[in-house]
């Protein structure tokens, strides 16, 4: 039996996983932990994959990572960062990206040239913050890399080997704002004007199902992809299929036959990891909004859940705007989370737990529009991340979207996708293999759609009281 491995190094830990080439089937899994921060040493998820990956990676014939999109990991010609590695949620250069927007003629031409406004996440505006700010860091800068391009890199010797070449694939290429999905083509004008003139080396972006090299215990290593990629190849989501994943962060995307160009910025035009595109929309809000509440309140996730549900729907008139960390989506990077509506019968622990689950899915149901503008059919939601285990955040969100949502089995899409690319670059075929994906639970679109209305028309009149966009 052919075994492949698949690695999730997400914002929070490294997750490893061992599965059956043919089937899919878990073997095996692990985790490490990463140190918290949006700024670490990209040593650390090298330890990290290290640590999960002992006794898997070893059995594995073929071997993929995806990694957290936008990173910023900046090499010297050694090969060694420069300063620890920037993540997608550093808001530092948010400014940059609104400098940026401006200098090359606008959102329209972003959107044009690399399918994608920039924002604080995206590794363009990083490295103009790195080149104003940290100017004799940017002037060391030989080579830079995304995290899951480094871990790729690492995992088939190098820098140890200087003949290793880095690569990347379309799926994490098109988030950095210097590669184009539609031509497939780095934009090195533009990366040379974000960093003030500097043209440092980019990693080689591979095919989809290409094999890059191999581990030195012999295993094939395929290009990877950045989570998101990853999680859609690991769910083999279908045509009218938006995943909503509900974890730090929450993402709505979908699989698209072409590329996008969303002047808004609402909308990245990322590609995806079979050669399709994966129109994405982002916020920086998601699961840690009812991790945070749960601690004000003192309670558990499960103690969470029955809290809110002892409130009635809409929490009458409690709204919870969830920017805790700032948003991207909408782009109000300064902005605080808030409590509206509040009064005396109203100030309870389960009007507040209520609020919490119904703003994060209002702010997601923002993000659903912003596709369906974007005239992308959208027949059924899956739901996945860690607060998509909770059955009411399915119920909610099926009465605030007004859509179906299927929550597929718990797992480690991100990780098991990466696994089934592995897979790919294994066979040879010109196809992914097919692995099944099976639903623990449904939730039908709602009969009666006021209620969700009423509940995302408090929330918008919440939000255009603080922010009027």
């Amino acid at each position: 039996m052919a075994t492949v491995a698949g690695v999730d190094s997400s914002t929070q830990s490294c997750k490893v996983v061992l599965c059956d080439a043919d089937t899919g089937e878990i073997l095996d899994e692990a985790r490490a932990p990463h140190p918290a921060g949006t700024a670490v040493p990209a040593e650390s998820w090298w330890r990290a994959l290290c640590a999960a990956g002992d006794g898997l990676l070893d059995r594995a014939d073929a071997v993929a990572i995806a990694g957290q999109q936008h990173g910023l990991v900046a090499l010297d010609a050694d090969g060694r960062p420069v300063r620890d590695a920037l993540l997608w949620n550093d808001i530092r250069s948010a400014a940059a990206a609104e400098e940026l927007i401006a200098e090359l003629g606008g959102p329209q031409v972003w959107a044009d040239a690399v399918g994608s406004v920039p924002l604080a996440a995206f590794t363009v505006a990083k490295l103009r913050w790195l080149a104003d700010h940290e100017p004799e860091h940017a002037d060391r800068t030989h080579r830079v890399l995304l995290p899951h391009d480094y871990l790729t890199w690492r995992l088939r010797g190098g820098p140890s080997d200087s003949a290793v070449e880095p690569t990347t694939d379309r799926g994490d290429a098109s988030g950095t704002g210097y590669w184009s999905p539609t031509t497939g083509l780095y934009r090195r004008d533009i990366l040379a004007h974000a960093f003030r003139g500097r043209t440092p080396e980019l990693p080689r972006v591979a095919a989809p199902a290409e094999v890059v090299g191999r581990t030195p215990a012999g295993a094939i290593v395929a290009a990877g992809t950045g989570d998101n990629a990853g999680a859609a190849m690991g769910l083999g989501i279908a045509n009218g299929d938006v995943v909503i994943s509900l974890g730090t962060s929450g993402t709505a995307y979908t699989r698209a036959a072409v590329p996008s160009a969303d002047a808004t910025g609402a909308i990245a035009g990322f590609a995806d990891a079979t050669g399709a595109f994966l129109p994405l929309a982002c916020t920086l809000n998601a699961a840690r909004v009812l991790d945070a509440t749960a601690e004000l309140l003192g309670v558990d996730s499960a103690g969470m859940e029955t809290l809110a549900r002892q409130a009635p729907s809409g929490s009458e008139g409690v709204v919870m705007l969830p920017y805790l960390s700032g948003e991207r989506t909408p782009n109000l990077p300064h902005a605080t989370g808030s409590l509206h509506g509040l009064r005396p019968e109203t100030l309870r622990p389960s009007h507040i737990a209520r609020a919490a689950v119904e703003g994060m899915l209002c702010n997601m149901a923002d993000a659903l529009d912003h596709l369906r503008t974007a005239g992308i059919p959208i027949q059924r939601v899956l739901l996945i991340g860690g607060a998509a285990r909770s059955a009411l955040v399915a119920e909610v969100a099926a009465q605030i979207f007004g859509l179906t949502v299927a929550v597929p089995e718990p797992n480690e899409y991100v990780a098991l996708g990466a696994a089934r690319q592995a897979a790919w670059a294994l066979s040879g075929t010109a196809q992914p293999p097919s692995w099944p994906t099976r639903t623990v639970a449904e939730v039908g679109a709602p009969k009666d759609s006021e209620i969700g209305k009423r509940i995302r028309a408090a929330y918008e009149s919440a939000r255009q009281a603080l922010y009027a966009r």
